[in-house]
């Protein structure tokens, strides 16, 4: 998962850019990059790190221009090297910058025909480089020397029909604009906004709408699937459909965990999703758990606490913060490598003891995924003096593969796979586990009345993968390569390999 921006301004954008991305840190914090654009020339700053770290006094000084990409990143496909950070540049046609949030799922096929048949070279594991020169090749055939919006819209429509997955993306070609598109499933999220100013009006593209508000941009709309947007270097903004059969099906688990509460998703309130979450799941308690016994719901920081608030109104319940959270350490979510996972809960969070001591204590998370931070997280509360420890996801089980730019790729690795909801609980140490069921989760996201959403991409949940390219050679394949970088891995940092783990 990564974020992205871009910004076509009346003035300097590195300032905005960098401010966006603290924004949207919490959708990667393996890489940051920004590129600006001053006329012909481009401006380049990116490295391993949070924004932050990357982007000092003396690097926001050179970044001059007043149109510009960035992009934080946490590794999905590729590598975890500084040369894997984006943005991506390549030189031919014209230069272009891009800029890339999902996972393609032919990108062994397009790296394929990229250097048979169209003759460019991709020099990293990133499948962010291949759309770049997807796009480029596809730009460059049109054989112009002069380009205009027609042209960007005509190359993004030969993306869609060679590229498969998830991909939303912004790019920029220096002295003539920035474009942003979407997949046609519409799978990653992406908008754009205006600001008005006393030089003219400016122009933003970001992957969720919170970055628009913190910065006074005002949202025009989400990028639907399959459309592009492009905004010329002197302000003017166009769009078009390029897709064929653009259908919109947004990940369902960006509105669980990824995005933030105070971001809209398709005209879809992130925070008001959760909340309905939190309903629908007190209302089965309800029904299975009638003499449940619970004292108090505590949820675990930070993205349960809407929906762990609801589900206690609903069962009149008391409410309590039971957990303190370290806001230094990262997201355990989107750390690579699980023994780093493993390490940063307990630096993460500390528990209140006088929450838990002699109660009967109902956990809500908003998913458990391979478990490691679900069953410490357990532990912690029996160790605060919790009499008994009841968990509550607000998702489903995670039981499949992502493969459209979220870091579960190998079925292995989730808890849930190949296993009842009672070999579940019995892993993590939970007294009681109790899930969300999948249509309570679509009727929670989906906004009655008023979404357009032809049906979401719930994959993770029920296996069904809205591309329709993804068949189970495909993710075997997925899971020895995951398998094999884990070998490399830690071959590569000096540990004795003797056999992979598929921990609980």
């Amino acid at each position: 998962m990564c974020g992205i921006v871009g910004i076509v301004g009346k003035s300097p954008v590195n300032q905005s850019l960098y401010d966006a991305l603290l924004v949207l840190q919490h959708r990667g914090q393996d890489a940051a990059g920004i590129v600006t654009g001053e006329g012909e020339k481009l401006h380049l700053r990116k490295d391993n790190g949070l924004v932050r770290d990357v982007f000092r006094t003396r690097n926001m000084i050179q970044l001059r221009g007043n149109m510009g990409v960035g992009h934080v990143r946490y590794p999905t496909a590729g590598a975890s090297s500084s040369a894997e950070a984006q943005p991506f540049y390549v030189n031919s046609p014209y230069g272009i910058v891009l800029a890339h949030n999902g996972n393609l799922t032919n990108a062994e096929d397009l790296k394929r025909d990229l250097f048979v048949d169209d003759l460019r070279h991709i020099n990293t594991e990133s499948d962010s480089e291949i759309l770049l020169n997807v796009f480029a090749h596809e730009l460059q055939i049109q054989g112009k020397l002069r380009i205009d919006e027609q042209d960007i819209f005509r190359a993004v429509a030969g993306v869609h029909r060679r590229c498969r997955g998830g991909y939303a993306a912004v790019a920029m070609i220096p002295g003539f604009g920035i474009f942003g598109f979407r997949d046609p499933y519409g799978i990653r999220p992406i908008v754009y906004g205006r600001r008005e100013t006393e030089d003219g009006t400016e122009y933003m593209i970001a992957s969720e709408s919170v970055a628009l508000d913190t910065l006074g941009f005002t949202l025009i709309a989400d990028v639907a699937p399959g459309e592009a947007v492009f905004i010329s270097v002197d302000g003017q903004l166009y769009t078009r459909q390029c897709a064929a059969t653009p259908v919109l099906s947004p990940c369902l688990f960006e509105f669980v965990y990824f995005a933030r509460p105070d971001s809209i998703i398709d005209n879809i309130s992130v925070h008001k999703a959760r909340s309905r979450m939190g309903k629908r799941l007190a209302f089965k308690i309800k029904r299975e758990w009638p003499a449940h016994g619970i004292d108090v719901v505590i949820p675990i920081p930070d993205t349960s606490r809407t929906a762990a608030l609801q589900l206690a109104n609903q069962l009149g319940i008391p409410y309590a913060e039971g957990f303190i959270k370290n806001r230094y350490i990262g997201r355990t979510f989107i750390m690579p490598g699980q023994k780093v996972r493993q390490k940063s809960v307990r630096q993460k969070l500390n528990a209140i003891d006088l929450e838990f001591r002699r109660k009967n204590v109902l956990l809500v998370d908003d998913s458990i995924v391979r478990g490691t931070t679900s069953q410490q997280i357990i532990q912690m509360a029996r160790d605060a003096g919790a009499n008994r420890v009841y968990f509550a996801s607000a998702a489903p089980p995670v039981r499949f593969p992502n493969v459209y730019g979220i870091d579960m790729p190998a079925a292995s690795e989730l808890i849930a796979y190949g296993r009842t909801d009672e070999e579940v609980a019995a892993l993590l140490g939970a007294d009681g586990l109790i899930f969300q069921d999948l249509p309570d989760l679509i009727q929670a996201v989906q906004k009655k009345g008023k979404s357009q959403v032809d049906r979401f991409e719930a994959s993770v949940f029920d296996g069904d993968y809205v591309t329709g390219d993804v068949t189970r050679d495909y993710l075997s394949h997925l899971e020895a390569a995951r398998n094999d970088g884990a070998l490399e891995s830690r071959a590569h940092h000096g540990e004795t390999v003797i056999g992979l783990h598929n921990s609980a």
